[in-house]
């Protein structure tokens, strides 16, 4: 599974972005989809993900009420909105896939099998 993110940038406090990551390759193997992000100096942190069945879906505390996770089946993309941002946002933005039928919040960064390259997210205050 190859992953293309796109979308970051800088943006002011109070402003949207909107990530994009599109799928390509043997999607039909991906059993969840997630957002993680990495601030500078900080370990990685999922942002966001849901199962591709829909069964379940995760928002960190951090970000609930601010962020969205979605997808477009057809088109093998998922999207992260983001809202009301703020500067402890700023961070590189990855996504990624797991092969894992039981995905939840708590498996460990090992277990997501394929990753974007990241996009830069920057918010000034």
């Amino acid at each position: 599974v190859q992953l293309q993110a796109s979308g970051g940038g800088l943006v002011q406090a109070g402003g949207s972005l909107k990530l994009s990551c599109a799928a390509s390759g043997r999607t039909f193997s991906v059993a969840a989809v997630a957002w993680i992000r990495q601030a500078p100096g900080k370990e990685r942190e999922l942002v966001a993900g849901m199962r591709r069945s829909g069964s379940y879906q995760y928002i960190a505390d951090s970000v609930k009420g601010r962020f969205t996770i979605s997808r477009d089946v057809v088109k093998n993309t998922f999207y992260l909105q983001m809202n009301t941002l703020k500067p402890e946002d700023t961070a590189v933005y990855y996504c990624a896939t797991d092969s894992n039928l039981f995905w939840s919040a708590s498996l460990p960064m090992n277990d997501y099998d394929f990753w974007g390259q990241g996009t830069q997210v920057t918010v000034s205050s």
